[in-house]
């Protein structure tokens, strides 16, 4: 089993940031992949952010591409989203997801991101 919890949520202002954390813990010796994913309000999950946990490619969803940076620590097993340059449209609740095959994907509790205009 492995256990997923994300942090750093919160308020914040337009063009302000906020650094998302999702630490894992449990069965976590062979992570493939993690991801951010964010859901809006009446809207359905989308993908944000992934990063490979051998290589450390990274990939982003293009409305985030400049503004957003994914990485990770291996050693503690935590993947980070730093958010900057944030927008009213980045409010959602961001969920971690954890690929460890062969298992199917783990995911967070979610954390709550608002951004005032």
């Amino acid at each position: 089993q492995v256990q997923l919890v994300e942090s750093g949520g919160g308020l914040v202002q337009a063009g302000g940031s906020l650094r998302l954390s999702c630490a894992a813990s449990g069965r976590t010796f062979n992570i493939y992949v993690m991801s951010w994913f964010r859901q809006a309000p009446g809207k359905e999950r989308e993908f944000v952010s992934r990063i490979y946990w051998s290589g450390g490619d990274t990939s982003y969803v293009d409305s985030v591409k400049g503004r957003f940076t994914i990485s990770r620590d291996n050693a503690k097993n935590t993947v980070y989203l730093q958010m900057n340059s944030l927008k009213p449209e980045d409010t959602a609740v961001y969920y971690c997801r954890a690929e460890i095959p062969p298992a199917p994907p783990y995911w967070g509790q979610g954390t709550q991101v608002t951004v005032s205009s």
